[in-house]
Formats: C-alpha cells, sequence, structure tokens
C-alpha cells in the first residue's frame, strides 16, 4: 500500500515549510484523536499571500482554475501542518471536514468548483481517507486579501 507521503512524491509534489502565525493562534490543536488546522491562505514563493476576487457578472482578476490550484496549495499547507504536529501521516485516519471561504464578488456561485482544489488534492493522497463533510463560502474579504482560505479537521491516531 502506498503511504500519503509517497502519493505525494508520485504527484510530483511536496509539503511547504509551514507558515509562522501572524497572531495568537496555532497552526493546529489536537484533542483526543481529531486535529484542528488553523485555516490556510496559498503563498506565493515568497512566502506573501496570493490576493484576489472571484467575481461572477461584476468580474473579479482570479479566474476559477486559478482559485482552485490556489485551494489545492492551501492543502499542502495542511497537510504540512499535519505532519508538523503528528510527524507522520500515516498517522491520519481519515480527513472529518473541510470549510473553505472563497473570496468573491457577492454574484460569485463557483465556491465549491473553488474548494475542490483542497478536495481532491485530499482525495489524491489519502485515497477514500481523503473523503470530507465539507462547506464552501463566498466572503467578502480574506486576511491579506487571499483569494482563499481553508481549514480543515483530521481524524489521528498515535
Amino acid at each position: 500500500m502506498t503511504t500519503a507521503e509517497e502519493r505525494l512524491r508520485e504527484l510530483g509534489l511536496s509539503l511547504p515549510e509551514t507558515a509562522t502565525p501572524v497572531a495568537n493562534y496555532v497552526p493546529s490543536a489536537r484533542t483526543g484523536n481529531l486535529l484542528f488546522v488553523a485555516g490556510q491562505v496559498p503563498r506565493k514563493d515568497d512566502g506573501s499571500i496570493l490576493a484576489g476576487k472571484l467575481g461572477g457578472d461584476t468580474g473579479g482578476d482570479v479566474g476559477v482554475d486559478a482559485a482552485y490550484q490556489a485551494a489545492r496549495s492551501c492543502g499542502l499547507l495542511a497537510l504540512a501542518a499535519v505532519k508538523q504536529a503528528l510527524g507522520d501521516l500515516e498517522k491520519v485516519v481519515r480527513v472529518v471536514r473541510v470549510m473553505g471561504l472563497v473570496n468573491a464578488a457577492p454574484d460569485f456561485t463557483q465556491q465549491p468548483a473553488v474548494i475542490n482544489g483542497f478536495s481532491d488534492l485530499m482525495v489524491e493522497v489519502f485515497g477514500d481517507r481523503g473523503r470530507h463533510a465539507r462547506v464552501a463560502y463566498g466572503v467578502g474579504s480574506l486576511p491579506g486579501g487571499a483569494v482563499v482560505e481553508v481549514e480543515s479537521l483530521f481524524e489521528v491516531r498515535d
């Protein structure tokens, strides 16, 4: 059976460094067999936040495909936080829940298509263990103008 980290390598992906919190919170918090991962925003190579807004009829400066990739990068950041907390992605029993926030104009309605970037990555890495419950919201703004932010919850074991 292929491990999650082997699967990442097969996909040509590597885990980034975890972002240092800029406020009074931690990257993840564990209680019992649940690991809550703080909201992750996509970052450019230089560490700055990938900003932008999606728009329906009113326009916007980011398209759905680019935002999908941004949500996917949030998935890599979440997995990096999981590995930092647990030391091994194989301690993930399953991805339980995902909450995706999309920086969007009021008439934008394709939030699920954007957050699929995160969800698809979880299934690619974990197989059926990556299938999860999910919500996808459109919001008027996000920290640093981020195009997307994704919070996640994992069931884990020792």
